[in-house]
This record gives structure tokens, C-alpha cells and sequence, in this order.
């Protein structure tokens, strides 16, 4: 199969999916009990705004045309309108996930850099040192990253870096210092698991042929090390890093929920609470999104990389 026809099945895959994705977020919302007007707007609205608010939401129109509605605001990018009071020319959704979105993309960003510069030395360090108390101490800081949940870790992170030392602003603070808590959050949780497989791609390389040749040829064993062996195990954690950087970009909710800060995450979180039909949909399709993209670039990485994957 061609490159090109490698995309066109990916990209065609990704449209199935994000699809599906769209109808069962729309089928579990209409699904859920209880008047979505009465949790957007208060159960006081005055008639008139409420008539308003459902038709502007659409529904006073059959499940099918709303569905439909919603697929035409996908073509025409504004993913609907936000309807809290029911103003058709009021903010669209894509205007509100536009706000929020360079938010969650440093987040992401921060995140898997804290990632990657602790997971790497760790991962190393424990396959150099396999069996010994380094790599006993490397798996058990990498296995208490992936043990302890972030709804815990983050409120300790704010306890220390915050009330006890002061370094770091709290939650619902700005400026450049603003990040660092919450990126420790998100990438330690990240950091766990890309040293698991740092430590075994590694462990993995340091017993292939060309490592034992590069060392029977005198190369000095960092050279082996970080410019043999290292290259070629980093292969499956890139993998593994650029489709967990997809679910770091699609927000972390849990983080910025706990550290107050607006991004996609925080915002499907208060859409759902508002029972605000349009919000939730737009937001989890472009959670979506963000994951097929992702997904389709590391397959077609792949793909370019070794012909066998195209003809699988």
C-alpha cells in the first residue's frame, strides 16, 4: 500500500470513529434525567428565556434533527452555540474551547517535559544497574508515580510547594510560576510509566550483537551506552510518549479541576454539571479529534518508517 493510501485509511478510520464518539455522547446525554434547562439557567428562568434556551439547544426538535444540527456546526467549525441564554449569535462553542486550549497545551507540554527528564535517567539507570538497590530504587519510584492517583498527589504537591514552603503560586493564581505544581501533577504520573519502558527497551538493547561489538571495539562505555544503545531503545518510548502526549493534550481533568485552572478538561467538567448539551458535545469531539490525530501521526510514522506496517 502507498503512503497516500496508508493516510486515507487512517484518516478514514479516525472520521468513523470521532462519528461514533458523536453519537454515543449524544445518545448518553439525552439519556441522562432531568431538565437541562433547569441546570443551565436555574429552575426560575422566566418562560419566555426558557423557550429561548431549548431552542436554541434544539430541543424542541426531534433527536435526528438535533443530531443532525449538530454535525452541520462540525462543517461550519463553530461546534454550536454555548445557549446560556439562549442567544443564537451569542459565543460559539469553538470561541470558549479556543479561550481554553493554549492552557491545556502548556499544561501538556510542561507536563511531558517533566516526564521525559525524569523518566529518562531513571530508566537508564535502572537497566545499567539491573539488580542492584539503584534499580530497585528506580522501580519503586516509578511504581509509586503509577500507584498513588493524581485527585491524591496533587493536593500533596500543593501542601508542600504551596502552604509549606511558598515557592509556587496556589490554585486559581497566574504568572510563569503558576505551571510548575500542576506539571509536576500531570508528569510524574507520565514519568512512571516511560521509565517502566525506558528500563525494559533498554535492558533489551544492552543484550543485541552490536552493542557487544561496539564494546569488543574499545568504544568507551558512554559512547556505547548513550549513542548505540540508548538511540535505538528509545524507539518504543517515543511511541508510547507521543499517543500519552494526545491524552495530555485532550486535558487533564482531574488536574485542572484540582489546581482551578481553565482548559478542556475543566470545561467538559463544568458543561457536564450545566447539562449544556452543546458544550459537551463540541469539547468531547474535539477530545477526540486530538486523540485520532495523535494516533494517525504515530501510525504514519510508523508506517514511513517500515513498509511492513503499510501492507499489514
Amino acid at each position: 500500500m502507498s503512503i497516500a493510501g496508508f493516510l486515507l485509511r487512517r484518516v478514514g478510520l479516525g472520521a468513523v470513529a470521532m462519528l461514533g464518539v458523536s453519537v454515543l455522547t449524544f445518545l448518553f446525554l439525552h439519556l441522562v434525567p432531568g431538565d437541562p434547562v433547569d441546570h443551565l439557567a436555574g429552575g426560575d428562568v422566566p418562560p419566555g428565556v426558557r423557550l429561548k434556551i431549548e431552542h436554541c439547544m434544539g430541543l424542541d426538535r426531534p433527536a435526528v434533527r438535533q443530531f443532525l444540527a449538530f454535525l452541520g456546526h462540525v462543517v461550519d467549525g463553530t461546534l454550536g452555540n454555548q445557549c446560556r441564554n439562549g442567544d443564537p449569535s451569542g459565543p460559539t462553542v469553538a470561541d470558549r474551547i479556543g479561550e481554553v486550549m493554549p492552557n491545556t497545551l502548556a499544561l501538556a507540554v510542561c507536563g511531558m517535559a517533566v516526564a521525559v527528564i525524569l523518566a529518562l535517567p531513571l530508566g537508564v539507570a535502572a537497566a545499567i544497574r539491573r539488580g542492584t538497590w539503584l534499580d530497585t530504587l528506580a522501580t519503586t519510584v516509578s511504581l509509586s508515580g503509577i500507584s498513588v492517583p493524581q485527585m491524591m498527589f496533587a493536593p500533596l504537591l500543593i501542601l508542600w510547594g504551596f502552604i509549606t514552603l511558598g515557592w509556587f503560586p496556589g490554585p486559581t493564581e497566574v504568572g510563569p510560576l503558576a505551571i510548575v505544581l500542576p506539571s509536576l501533577a500531570v508528569g510524574t504520573h507520565l514519568m512512571a510509566m516511560l521509565a517502566r519502558m525506558t528500563r525494559s527497551s533498554m535492558v533489551e538493547v544492552l543484550g543485541d550483537d552490536y552493542v557487544r561489538t561496539a564494546r569488543a571495539k574499545g568504544l568507551r562505555e558512554g559512547r556505547v551506552l548513550f549513542i548505540h544503545a540508548l538511540r535505538n531503545a528509545l524507539l518504543p518510548v517515543i511511541t508510547v510518549a507521543g499517543l500519552q502526549f494526545g491524552s495530555l493534550l485532550s486535558g487533564a481533568i482531574i488536574i485542572e479541576n484540582v489546581f482551578a485552572r481553565p482548559g478542556l478538561g475543566a470545561t467538559l467538567v463544568d458543561a457536564i454539571k450545566e447539562r449544556n448539551y452543546p458544550v459537551v458535545q463540541g469539547t468531547v469531539l474535539v477530545i477526540a479529534a486530538i486523540y485520532v490525530t495523535v494516533n494517525t501521526a504515530v501510525d504514519l510514522a510508523y508506517g514511513l518508517a517500515d513498509p511492513r506496517i503499510r501492507r499489514a
